[in-house]
């Protein structure tokens, strides 16, 4: 996960890298098997000079691969605040 914010640093796009659903343009998500369980890290590169992380987790979901509801609102909800963040930064938003 580490190289794939990495390589989104220097504007590139990691090939384990794909497309969170829902969010639009922009928002990408890594996901890793590591000792019996699933991460993931979501992140927004729609923002010019900025990489925001937007939530890492342990994928728990009952219902095979699905994401958990809590999980899609908290990354909702940050990238509100990043576009919010981002905009008082640099003065304007990007979509």
């Amino acid at each position: 996960m580490g190289t794939a914010l990495s390589v989104a640093q220097f504007g590139g796009r990691h090939p384990s890298a794909k497309l969170w659903k829902g969010q639009g343009p922009g928002v990408l998500e890594v996901v890793e098997d590591y000792d019996r369980g699933t991460y993931r890290a979501v992140y927004a590169v729609r923002f010019e000079g900025a990489v925001y992380v937007l939530h890492a987790f342990q994928k728990k979901s009952p219902k095979g691969i699905k994401t958990s509801r809590p999980d899609i609102a908290l990354v909702r909800e940050r990238l509100k605040m990043a576009e919010r963040d981002h905009e008082e930064r640099d003065g304007k938003t990007e979509e």
